[in-house]
């Protein structure tokens, strides 16, 4: 700068023509106050108004950032939340499964214990049935039989076996003979 001023001033003394590569000394001393005046004016009045607008800016930013932290931590807080009723859900819907099975099971038992008495039920009937009618049967055979049977040994014997009560005691003999021969066979 010292150099400046120096040749600056050797140019006014010389009265040459001016060169226009170096500017004049009025020219340097004008424009060193005006970028004084403008540094001042930027230091004392933009700069702390860029200052607080970048402040507001970075107090935005993170704001936002904290907001969006919690934002997440509320919706990871729902979302085990939502799990944990799901988790719950699955549980009770594993439990109600198992005891409709259960119970599933149990009226199949009651079905199945029904059906077994009535099953026994309808086979004692008929067993009933069949025996009564078995005795019936052998009645009309027992009378059927002593019937043929005198009128049988009536032809062999030649004569007639009219007499009921001897009638009687040879059909109450010969079945006796065939209740006897029929469980000595059985055996």
């Amino acid at each position: 700068m010292i150099n400046t001023f120096v040749v600056l001033a050797e140019a006014a003394a010389d009265d040459k023509p001016h060169n226009p590569i170096l500017p004049a000394w009025q020219e340097i001393v004008v424009g060193s106050v005006a970028f004084a005046v403008l540094c001042f004016v930027l230091m004392k009045f933009v700069f702390p108004q860029m200052e607080k607008t970048f402040r507001a800016r970075v107090d935005a930013i993170e704001g936002g950032i904290k907001r969006a932290e919690t934002a997440q931590a509320e919706a990871n807080e729902l979302l085990e939340q939502y799990r944990a009723q799901l988790a719950e859900a699955r549980t009770e819907a594993a439990r109600i499964r198992d005891e409709a099975r259960a119970d599933a099971e149990g009226i199949r038992q009651d079905v199945l214990a029904k059906a077994r008495e009535e099953s026994d039920r309808i086979i004692a009937a008929g067993n009933e049935q069949l025996a009564a009618q078995r005795e019936s049967i052998v009645r009309e055979l027992r009378a059927e039989v002593g019937t043929l049977a005198v009128d049988l040994a009536g032809k062999i014997v030649g004569e007639a076996l009219a007499d009921e009560a001897r009638t009687r005691g040879t059909v109450e003999r010969f079945i006796a003979d065939l209740d006897a021969a029929g469980t000595a066979g059985g055996r």
